[in-house]
């Protein structure tokens, strides 16, 4: 009773017709009656689109017309991140399912229309048009045109537009004329000629009706996010090396990588590789980094299965380099600036506060003096 049964699909397992297959998956095919989106096989197992992008082009086709498709409305939907969204929008645009069209509006506002294609290899080529017509004879004044009455839209969806046309009115003639031809032009309503006109070049084709904008630009290839095997490999950086290499620090870094083996045995160590890492070591342990410090660093957090320990080694001594501990100067914090405040004085002959550095008399009492001290030896 631990695993839960279901036991309405092995009743409908039972009335599959027809034998099993022996392997393989069995399909328990309901007809839908409401709430279904027609998905082709041509995108359901398309051999270049990634899964993420196929369940993108499917949520899109189920959407009604006017739904927000942008990358954030469809983050909001979906689980994916915006980055795996935005990747398989670009795989949907360049297998033609997409097209994002920058559309200017009369107020100088520009905005993107996304229009998506259910069936792309059925939209005629933009570099292959449909075959022209043969130059014909126009037809005589007699003869019936036939103007069709339905237009394909160069859109994801087949419009039924219809056009009004006046019936043909029959025309006698003088003369019997030939049956027309069997093709039929499109051309305007008949209408009676006073006399036969000169043979016109052929109508163009009706153009498809399609949106009031310009065909958007060839997409871009997307940008892989890993580089293919050809690419070439970026040069390695160095191991480190001590500033100033002593005996006592290539010993001890040495002996550091032979000791390595028992904490970890996926480290057991060739003699040379152990000559060619001891710098590196030796440059961490010039820096005051501890033994234990180094040893975890190289030893924790491991990937199953190691298969090259030593390119672990090298790259966690390149890349996880410590810097050297600052001195004894560098962590004092710098006095800051003393701001000498000139104290206040109290005048001697009025009382008066000002600031001074020695006492004495305030400024007024200073002129005051002066004054008297000029009056007197003027009258002297």
């Amino acid at each position: 009773m631990d695993t839960q049964q279901n036991t309405a699909l092995t009743r409908a397992l039972a009335e599959v017709p027809g034998p099993l297959p022996t392997r393989g998956v069995i399909h328990v095919v309901i007809p839908h009656t409401d709430r279904f989106t027609v998905v082709g096989n041509h995108l359901a197992q398309h051999p270049d689109l990634s899964c993420t992008a196929i369940g993108i082009a499917v949520l899109i086709q189920s959407l009604p017309q006017g739904t927000e498709v942008s990358i954030k409305a469809l983050a909001a939907r979906c689980r994916e991140g915006e980055k795996r969204i935005a990747a398989a929008l670009r795989e949907l645009e360049a297998h033609g399912y997409l097209q994002r069209i920058r559309h200017r509006l009369t107020d100088r506002k520009v905005i993107t229309r996304t229009v998506f294609c259910n069936q792309p290899t059925a939209l005629p080529h933009p570099h292959h048009p449909a075959a022209q017509p043969h130059p014909r004879t126009a037809a005589p004044a007699h003869a019936a045109v036939h103007v069709p009455t339905r237009v394909a839209v160069a859109a994801p969806v087949q419009v039924d537009v219809p056009v009004a046309v006046p019936a043909p009115v029959p025309v006698s003639a003088p003369a019997p004329a030939p049956a027309p031809a069997p093709e039929q032009i499109s051309a305007p309503a008949p209408r009676q000629m006073p006399a036969p006109v000169p043979p016109a070049a052929p109508l163009p084709p009706r153009a498809p009706l399609a949106l009031p904008v310009q065909p958007p630009p060839p997409a871009p290839p997307s940008v892989p996010l890993v580089p293919p095997p050809t690419a070439p490999t970026p040069p390695r950086p160095p191991l480190p090396q001590p500033g100033t290499p002593t005996t006592e620090l290539d010993r001890a870094a040495t002996a550091l990588l032979c000791d390595l083996r028992r904490h970890a045995p996926q480290f057991t160590l060739s003699e040379g590789d152990i000559r060619q890492l001891a710098p590196a070591v030796a440059a961490w342990l010039e820096r005051e980094a501890h033994p234990d410090a180094i040893r975890r660093t190289l030893t924790d957090d491991l990937p199953q299965p190691l298969r090259h320990p030593v390119k672990l080694l090298r790259h966690r001594l390149t890349a996880l380099l410590p810097p050297p501990l600052p001195g004894a100067c560098d962590l004092v914090v710098p006095a800051r600036p003393r701001v000498v405040v000139t104290p206040f004085q109290t005048c001697d002959d009025c009382d008066r506060a000002f600031r001074s550095p020695a006492p004495g008399h305030c400024r007024d009492c200073r002129e005051t003096r002066e004054h008297r001290g000029a009056d007197v030896h003027t009258a002297a």
